[in-house]
């Protein structure tokens, strides 16, 4: 472990505060530094607790008004003994995290821009909002690779499939967010996007050989080390391949997630990659720890192998106890405990939180949280991201002279905070805008009789000019909903007028319905559903914008059909 070096850079008397704050800390202290726990809330009393009390080594503060974020970061500062480190999920924009805050685009709407330079804009934009706030640490870039469109979570979370790309822009992310004093946390170590299964639900596989990792993940991760990521996040995810080629003679059912593999974090991470940093795992509160083992022996174990610090917890005094018991009986060594806190200490050495006051204002925070400049770059992200997928000759542009009549079918499920930035209501609103251009709209309600009694196909021909698909589909978690489940009675609104009506599916959020819906012949994704962006959507499909989004992955998901 070496200070001065990348990704800590600290001169010596920086490493003396290191040095002088870890040893005047008793064991408990140490313990308690290796925690990152998780506010909902501004409460005085409970951020006391945390900060004051406890003295954890830091909190992530969910979506809050800007004023309770101030009044929390304020509160932990104030009472922490130790500099606090205050994270964010800033994926793709401050928005996750502050209602006020600018979206500026998800990662895969960044990638479908074509252009590296906004995931600097990205990063830039989060950097000056986050920091205003003071918050210091940002659980993002999503480094994970979309190569399977089954994948739950990925998915629009993602700078897309190509390895390049998702190098390059993840690579943009971390240098300029951390040039404004945020530490980058690059993720899901080892890697995302291969399984289809949920790591939050179990302990999922990336089942690359070594090479093919090496080739893909492993040139991903190599490159933000070497643009000085401070932070890695481990996820609930098993790398077989390269557990068993650096641990020679495991077990399969020895064989563990990332985030309990010392094989994975100190021979692959630390010796092969180079990552001098901080190493933090995912959420413990997802279930794929405890699906591997008990509780009591995973809590420990995270360190032990490796980890340097454990986010969040099921239940705060039992982990705690798990934690300290693991210390008490020599799980976790005292070397080991001494060198996971320094590490944590010189995460917040680098980032000068020991010098510098860290209490936001929330007057300035207000000038520069939301912004007009920086909702102006959202804008323009949604112009050059929308992507037109696939086109029926003739059917765009459309406007109320040539479609006076529109028929509107919603597929939309729960906001999502995490994934592409659906809001609620999206569809409805983007409804009232073709009302406002003039169109006649009616909106698709299923019902009607099965074999035999349904209503005749002529009332839609009679009575349409055009179809209009509104795609919104996410879930509460940070999942992205894959497929679209059709109405009741057999599949009352499956698109089937597209032959003799045209027909336009838009896809708010995930870039993979055509699976579903294969014979559409002009598709539309978005990579979401806010204000900015239906304005754009709106432009582009009445011809007063071209189309000039790329697709980051293959929006036709491998098949045949959804090409014709």
């Amino acid at each position: 472990m070496n200070l001065k070096a990348k990704p800590f850079y600290l001169d010596d008397r920086d490493i003396a505060w290191v040095k002088t704050t870890l040893g005047g800390m008793s064991e408990e202290e140490k313990i308690a530094q290796l925690f990152c726990l998780i506010t909902y809330t501004d409460d005085e009393n409970y951020l006391k607790y945390l900060a004051g009390d406890l003295k954890v080594g830091g909190v992530m503060t969910r979506t809050m008004s800007l004023s309770e974020i101030v009044r929390t970061v304020t509160r932990l500062q104030s009472h922490a003994k130790i500099p606090m480190l205050i994270s964010a999920n800033l994926e793709a924009g401050l928005n996750q995290t502050c209602y006020e805050g600018t979206r500026v685009g998800c990662q895969m709407g960044i990638a479908a821009t074509g252009d590296q330079k906004y995931a600097t804009e990205l990063a830039r934009i989060i950097g000056e909002e986050a920091g205003a706030l003071g918050i210091n640490w940002a659980f993002a870039p999503i480094v994970d690779i979309d190569y399977n469109f089954r994948n739950p979570i990925t998915n629009t979370r993602t700078f897309g499939s190509d390895v390049k790309t998702v190098a390059a822009f993840g690579k943009a992310y971390v240098e300029e967010v951390q040039k404004h004093g945020i530490a980058a946390s690059v993720k899901h170590f080892p890697g995302d996007g291969v399984d289809e299964r949920d790591q939050h639900l179990l302990a999922s596989v990336n089942s690359l050989s070594t090479d093919e990792w090496d080739q893909s993940y492993g040139t991903v991760y190599r490159t933000c080390i070497e643009a000085g990521a401070k932070t890695v996040m481990v996820g609930h995810i098993l790398q077989p391949a390269y557990s068993r080629a650096l641990a020679p003679g495991l077990k399969d059912e020895e064989i563990m997630p990332a985030l309990i593999a010392p094989e994975l974090l100190n021979r692959l991470l630390r010796e092969k990659l180079g990552f001098n940093g901080l190493i933090v795992t995912d959420s413990t509160t997802m279930a794929g720890m405890g699906t591997v083992m008990p509780r009591e022996k995973a809590v420990p174990l995270t360190i032990a192998s490796g980890c340097d610090m454990f986010l969040f917890t099921k239940n705060l005094e039992e982990d705690l106890a798990f934690m300290t018991a693991g210390v008490q009986s020599g799980v976790i060594t005292k070397d080991r405990l001494d060198e996971a806190v320094t590490r944590i200490l010189a995460l917040k050495a680098s980032l000068k939180l020991h010098e510098k006051n860290n209490l936001p204002d929330e007057r300035a925070a207000r000038a520069i949280v939301g912004c007009a400049e920086h909702q102006a770059v959202a804008r323009e992200v949604a112009d050059k991201n929308i992507t037109l997928v696939k086109s029926e000759q003739g059917v765009l542009p459309i406007s109320p002279e040539k479609y006076p009549r529109v028929l509107v079918y919603k597929k939309e499920g729960a906001a999502s905070a995490f994934g592409g930035g659906v809001t609620a209501g999206a569809c409805d609103r983007f409804v009232e805008k073709l009302k406002a251009r003039g169109f006649a709209v009616d909106v698709f309600s299923p019902g009607g009789g099965w074999e035999g009694m349904a209503k005749p196909v002529r009332e839609v021909y009679e009575n349409y000019d055009l179809i209009l698909y509104l795609v919104a589909l996410a879930t509460k978690s940070n999942q992205t909903v894959v497929r679209i489940e059709w109405a009741e009675p057999m599949g009352a609104d499956v698109p089937v007028y597209m032959n003799s009506i045209p027909t336009i599916m838009i896809s708010l959020e995930n870039p993979y319905h055509l699976l579903d819906a294969p014979r559409i012949k002009t598709y539309i994704n978005t990579y979401g559903g806010t204000d900015e962006i239906l304005e754009e959507l709106m432009k582009k499909l009445t011809g007063e914008s071209d189309f000039t989004g790329i697709n980051p992955v293959d929006a036709f998901c491998g098949k045949w059909d959804t090409r014709l």
